[in-house]
């Protein structure tokens, strides 16, 4: 006598992120029998976006700061796709694959895909900026400084060699704060062998157009990461804003000019374009949910993470864009899934923050941690030590500490990883390598 296969229901997690993973990793065994946790990502890997800046300044490999999704959450099914379309009342989700288009029916379905970088908002950002918000964005522009400082030993011209040793982070946030620090020491450090460059044709200059460093943060430690910035030689200029980005440098809007061929950008998001798709209320390029994490008016969806517009019960707010906010949410929305799935009443999503951190570079770092301010050296151990924790294996907690430790006592990796195929070893240097042109800036 044939048997019917049995019905099971489906959670899908659209994005492999902070949020999509942990919302997987925290429901995956918890679900009553018949229910199946779908995860689809353009990735195999998460990435620890605020460890871009240590792989930028070769304090880690770029591979310590990817985890394999499959490591993560090895009892959920993982779909190496892209989102294409979702059918909110058919409860489809549409994705193209390696092994072509592929439908996932669903019952519930959780966005949690982030934002997208925005080169727009400045004219010449999108096509001689250099964003920072994937590791192969940090790859490149650790491999665009050696690049940059490699080209100064063949040039003589010195406005040349000055434009080309000018790089201009854009943006005091914490990517900028962070990325700019690393930029100062690893260009220091790496100097040593090139020994045709010197270090007062060596400039960083960064770009803030409030009156101080990480609004995120209380101003005294804002003054305090400027302050440790500028004694590792970084140009700090507040109340300034970038008006156009070309190959020679940035002009500001009072009309300074600022010759560099290296600009990294690290302002300005998006909404992923299935939100425009999808039709619902949006705050700001963010999807408005309910207090409990739903999309209001459409059946069986959800939202979380940076994607999300999700107000915080604790004080009122929409919740900020960042890790610690994406992982409370994901861990809440997972009780609140579970409590729905059950019958129960789901819970007002509520999150006191336990602190924000940053480095500006080797030993030196600004946070405040359960109302408790730090700098220099203790701020700088702390932010290495949460971002160790939350790794998610034991093998790559050991892998980074090994690294981090030997970059302690020896100068960073000046290694330039090109990725040179057979097929292209006889292509002009400058066609395997991708860079912006270096015209003659103006003087």
């Amino acid at each position: 006598m044939h048997t019917q296969a049995p019905i099971i229901k489906t959670i899908a997690i659209a994005g492999g992120g902070f949020a999509g993973t942990t919302l997987a990793r925290a429901i995956q065994n918890r679900l009553r029998a018949g229910w199946q946790v779908v995860l689809v990502s353009e990735e195999s890997y998460t990435t620890f976006n605020p460890m871009l800046a240590e792989v930028v300044g070769a304090a880690i490999f770029p591979e310590h700061v990817i985890v394999p999704i499959r490591e993560i959450v090895p009892a959920t099914r993982f779909i190496m796709g892209r989102v294409q379309h979702v059918d909110t009342a058919m409860q489809v989700l549409v994705c193209s694959t390696l092994a072509g288009p592929l439908e996932i029916a669903f019952d519930h379905l959780v966005l949690a895909f982030g934002q997208r970088a925005n080169l727009s908002i400045i004219p010449g950002l999108a096509e001689y900026a250099l964003p920072l918000k994937l590791v192969g964005d940090a790859m490149h522009i650790r491999n665009q400084l050696l690049q940059r400082l490699a080209h100064m030993e063949l040039v003589s011209d010195e406005h040349r060699r000055r434009s080309l040793g000018h790089f201009v982070v854009i943006g005091g946030g914490f990517s900028g704060v962070e990325v700019a620090g690393a930029i100062a020491d690893f260009i220091r450090s790496a100097r040593r062998s090139y020994r045709r460059v010197n270090a007062d044709e060596l400039r960083i200059s960064l770009l803030h157009d409030t009156d101080c460093l990480l609004p995120e943060l209380p101003a005294r430690l804002g003054k305090v990461a400027a302050s440790s910035l500028r004694l590792r030689g970084v140009d700090v200029r507040l109340g300034t804003r970038a008006a156009r980005v070309d190959a020679h440098g940035v002009e500001l809007d009072d009309g300074t000019w600022l010759a560099a061929n290296t600009v990294v950008c690290t302002i300005g998001t998006s909404a992923n374009p299935l939100v425009e798709q999808l039709a619902v209320k949006t705050l700001r390029g963010r999807i408005v949910t309910a207090p409990n994490g739903r999309v209001a008016g459409v059946p069986g969806l959800w939202a979380i993470g940076d994607c999300a517009a999700t107000v915080n019960a604790a004080d009122g707010r929409p919740c900020p864009p960042t890790a610690q906010f994406a992982i409370a949410q994901a861990e809440h929305l997972a009780r609140n899934l579970i409590a729905h799935i059950d019958g129960r009443v789901t819970l007002a999503f509520r999150h006191r923050s336990r602190g924000m951190m940053a480095t500006t570079g080797h030993h030196k770092g600004v946070a405040q941690v359960f109302g408790i301010a730090l700098t220099g050296l203790p701020a700088w151990m702390l932010w290495r030590a949460y971002y160790l924790m939350r790794m998610p294996t034991p093998g790559r907690k050991l892998r980074i500490w090994v690294e981090w430790t030997w970059s302690l006592f020896f100068p960073a990796d000046i290694t330039h990883l090109r990725f040179t195929r057979t097929a292209g070893v006889d292509a002009p240097l400058d066609q395997r390598v991708p860079a912006h042109p270096a015209p003659i800036p103006k003087t």
